[in-house]
Order: structure tokens, then sequence, then C-alpha cells
């Protein structure tokens, strides 16, 4: 298995996507954690959707992204939220 670093995911992103590229980010948080998440894409609509129990919600998002580095420092302020899973 290959050790995860932003510098192979950074590789991979580029030689999948031509920036700028839409990007879709997709997140799962505890409800109450859902408006930190918001605030990572200001301005911009996101898709919410609840678990069937209410205590996580999925959280979509696609933008406009001006390049990889821009992706990869969007997901390093989404890991500074408590309890949030990257999908």
């Amino acid at each position: 298995m290959q050790k995860f670093t932003s510098e192979n995911f950074k590789e991979k992103l580029e030689s999948t996507l031509n920036f700028p590229a839409l990007y879709m980010f997709k997140f799962i948080v505890e409800d109450e954690k859902q408006d930190d998440v918001k605030k990572l894409f200001p301005g911009h609509d996101v898709k919410t959707k609840a678990s069937s129990k209410g205590k996580y919600v999925s959280i979509t998002a696609q933008l406009m992204m001006p390049s990889s580095d821009a992706i990869i420092d969007t997901y390093v302020e989404a890991a500074k939220i408590e309890g949030i899973i990257a999908l």
C-alpha cells in the first residue's frame, strides 16, 4: 500500500486534470460541524445530506479550482476540523 503524501496526491491531480478544473470535494462530519465545513467554500453552494439517524452529514461542493495546490490547501484546512472524513 502506497503511503499518502501531498506530493503523490499533487502528481495524481496534475496528471488527471487540466487546470483550472472543476473539482468535487466530499466530506462527512457530525451534524454540528457542518457549518465549519461550509466555511471552507465561502460564496459557493454546497449540497448536504443527513445520515439516516441524523447524526452525520455528507457535504459535497464542486468548485473551479485554479491549481492542485489550491485543492491540497483546502484539504489541509479541512483536516483541522475534528472528526472530518474526506471521501
